[in-house]
């Protein structure tokens, strides 16, 4: 690998480590932020659609902002919004405004969603350069990312840390790896001339991917499993600090265990699936979770429903990158596959972990949680549609490089549907 491109990849790792890090840190200072806004259950859950909101806008347009600007300036400005936004949301907790924390959301949701397509855009151009598989790493960077600022989060709520001041700095941080990644991100990647016509065409031989039930039973597996995983990052810290009756530095701490727990399933998760398949492999994910919000949901004891929390985070790790790939070989035109599978899982992921909180204001953030739980059961009796065919680099490239027209073939199913 030449130097350039070893810069290239060292800088997509850093594009996926920015929003890790920012949300995460966002995350661990709920409890206060709550506090300070004075806000409810069901109030955090308006507050939290800002964020919801502004990622489905980001990922619907991300597509077509890739093929007529490319990845370079898709990607800049992505990071940018969410930076800006990270110092919104530190502005609205210091003067007690919901509305500039809400809008602080929709600014990092809009960066996060409009900049993922074109950072897996220009990671599978550096797998097809170099041979090697990079895209699975960086999903496993964004779960990093997610440690490290909550270990700094953490800290910054045992002492006591302004949550304005905190958010800053982690804005700082987060811009000053956004100049040193930018500069060797190429210009010109994920530009397609004269696509719409050609897209048009093509748009009227292909087959309703909707309409094929395995890959709905996909849908179904991946719904579950980012709807577990959203909503530890939305609302794990609060579910332990009023559903367990821990200290906020606790509850940052247990968050920061599922984070943990989460990273070590994505950069390890290869192994099991080369070695048993995407099948037993998503099972037993499934199970994992399942046990782990079990215990979360029902145990009293919050150092067991703490030491449960692993069980959650390494149970929902897998399910969004491996029903992809399950997604991108179950039948022909797999972009419009993999977007549909993608549009599901990210509903599932952004919109389903703030409708929790209206369920929390009346029956309590750990009732609120049965919902999860039984979406998790169900995604263990569908495993099998996932196939047993291993996960593979080259599989990831071919269900992530088309990416400018799959989002337009993904809006295309869901008005059908």
């Amino acid at each position: 690998m030449d130097l350039a491109t070893r810069r290239r990849r060292t800088a997509l790792f850093l594009f996926f480590l920015v929003p890790g890090l920012s949300i995460s840190s966002w995350v661990t200072r709920t409890p206060d932020i709550r506090d300070q806004l004075g806000a409810s259950t069901a109030q955090m859950g308006l507050v939290l659609f800002g964020l919801s909101v502004g990622s489905m806008l980001g990922i619907l347009s991300s597509g077509a902002l890739v093929a007529r600007f490319g990845t370079r300036p898709v990607m800049g400005v992505g990071t940018v919004l969410v930076i800006v936004g990270l110092a919104v949301i530190g502005c609205g907790a210091l003067l007690s405004s919901a509305p500039m924390v809400t809008a602080g959301l929709f600014l990092s949701g809009a960066g996060m969603g409009g900049g993922e397509v074109a950072v897996n855009i220009d990671g599978a151009e550096v797998e097809q350069l170099t041979g090697r598989t990079v895209l699975p790493t960086l999903h496993g960077f964004f779960s990093l990312g997610t440690v490290v600022g909550a270990v700094v989060g953490i800290l910054c709520t045992a002492v006591e840390f302004p949550v304005m001041w905190h958010l800053t700095a982690v804005a700082v941080a987060a811009a000053g790896m956004f100049v040193y990644a930018f500069r060797a991100i190429p210009s010109g990647v994920g530009l397609t001339k004269g696509a719409r016509a050609a897209g048009d065409g093509a748009a009227q031989a292909r087959p309703a991917v909707w309409k094929d039930r395995r890959l709905l039973l996909i849908g179904g597996i991946i719904l579950a499993m980012a709807l577990a995983e959203g909503a530890a990052n939305d609302w794990l810290p609060l579910l332990m600090v009023d559903g367990h009756g821990v200290d906020p530095a606790l509850g940052s701490a247990v968050y920061a265990g599922f984070a943990a727990a989460m990273s070590i399933g994505r950069f390890c998760g290869g192994f099991f699936i080369d070695r048993f398949g995407r099948a037993p492999v998503v099972r037993a994910s499934a199970v994992s979770a399942a046990v782990g919000l079990t215990l979360v949901i029902f145990a009293d004891s919050p150092v067991l429903a703490g030491a449960a929390v692993l069980f959650w985070g390494l149970g929902a790790s897998l399910g969004f990158p491996v029903a992809l790939s399950a997604a991108g070989d179950s039948g022909s035109d797999s972009a419009a596959r993999v977007s549909l599978v993608a549009m599901i899982g990210y509903i599932a992921f952004l919109v389903g972990p703030p409708g929790l909180g209206f369920l929390g204001d009346h029956y309590g953030l750990r009732s609120a949680m049965i919902v999860v739980l039984a979406f998790v059961v169900v995604a263990i009796f569908l495993a099998p549609a996932i196939g047993t065919r291993r996960t593979t680099g080259p599989e990831v490239h071919t269900a992530q490089s088309p990416a400018p027209a799959t989002s337009r073939d993904a809006q295309q199913p869901a008005r059908g549907e």
